[in-house]
């Protein structure tokens, strides 16, 4: 039985409640232990240190560090094999590797068993520092993703969305305030950033989340196509209409319809979105018969509805009607805070769906 199957398991992602950040060094020789750890806390780290991969590993199993300097070389385990047991507790765990046998033969494991970096002794102190920095705010940048995914998850029922800054979590509360309501929603905010997530977001805490999400980009289709998409058709409504067919307005019946890209809709076609939305009511394309649907509508937009209200390409009874909430998002330049928890989002993701290990 390996010394890691005895390591109880913690919350490993829990961020270090020390300013620098924890590192533990993992070092069979005294020496080398007291530099590193004179080293490292006059630049304000909190230290531990380990003689043997037991100790090193027993000490990890008591609490969460950011950072271990690891040699190579132990009395009682080989570094790689330990590294690779470090990870094995602790996938995000930075690890620094430190040996006096510099060979690029043992870097390369090193590096392909997941070390951070390699580092030769003797070494320098400025360039070892700065690696420790770099190392200690990416674990930390790591980790913090993670907490924050897993609160999203459990407070909006939503993993996806990703940010910590200021603006977003005033956009997180107001979603969470809106989406038991059945008002109808306008999101506002450049393309990119991120209206589909909200408006699933919204859906996803309302009491419609068991029913169906229907997403439609308006812009995309001419104004028939559109229509017979919102609102189906009859067998022998048009030309090429060889069998009736249910509209997404019927779909999403007693849940959600997102309608991106708003501004871009025809003056027709919003005459009839106006009637769904004052009279929850609609017919087939070629039909007779009216259909009642409960839906709820959320709408998006990257252009100014007001301005296209004022040069009449916009109705503004649609307008008043579909501007109930107005929840504007702020672009990425706004909200810079949030970018290196996107860069860790977007490196996990990619690498997953590709099956590459994911650089260090």
């Amino acid at each position: 039985m390996s010394d890691l199957a005895v390591v109880p398991r913690r919350n490993v992602v829990e961020v270090s409640s020390s300013s620098a950040g924890s590192v533990l060094i993992i070092d069979d020789e005294a020496g080398i232990r007291e530099s590193l750890e004179t080293l490292l806390e006059l630049e304000g780290y909190d230290v531990e240190s380990a003689a043997t991969a037991v100790q090193g590993l027993a000490r990890i199993g008591e609490r969460p560090f950011d950072l271990v300097l690891l040699d190579l070389a132990l009395p009682d385990r080989n570094g790689i094999d330990l590294l690779e047991e470090l990870h094995a507790h602790d996938p995000e765990l930075s690890v620094i590797m430190i040996t006096a046998y510099g060979t690029v033969e043992n870097a390369v494991k090193a590096m392909q068993a997941g070390a951070t970096n390699f580092v030769q002794k003797p070494w320098d102190n400025e360039k070892l520092l700065a690696d420790v920095r770099i190392a200690v705010g990416r674990h930390r940048t790591e980790a913090e993703n993670v907490q924050l995914k897993r609160a999203l998850k459990q407070r909006y029922n939503f993993e996806h969305i990703v940010g910590k800054s200021e603006p977003m979590l005033k956009i997180f509360d107001l979603v969470a305030q809106v989406a038991p309501s059945r008002s109808t929603i306008l999101l506002q905010g450049e393309s990119g950033t991120g209206k589909e997530l909200i408006a699933k977001a919204i859906h996803l805490n309302s009491p419609r989340r068991e029913r169906a999400f229907v997403p439609v980009n308006t812009g995309s289709m001419p104004p028939d196509l559109l229509e017979s998409t919102l609102f189906g058709h009859v067998k022998g409504a048009f030309t090429s209409a060889i069998a009736s067919k249910k509209g997404l307005f019927e779909i999403a019946d007693r849940g959600t319809l997102f309608l991106d890209e708003i501004g871009t809709m025809s003056l027709d076609t919003q005459s009839k979105i106006l009637r769904v939305l004052q009279d929850r009511k609609f017919m087939h394309l070629g039909g007779v018969h009216e259909i009642q649907v409960d839906v709820r509508i959320i709408a998006a937009t990257n252009v100014d509805l007001k301005q296209l209200v004022r040069e009449g390409k916009f109705r503004d009874d649609l307008f008043y009607r579909l501007n109930v909430i107005t929840i504007d998002l702020p672009p990425l330049r706004q909200r810079k805070e949030d970018i290196p928890l996107l860069v860790d989002f977007f490196l996990s993701k990619y690498s997953e769906e590709n099956e590459r290990p994911r650089r260090r």
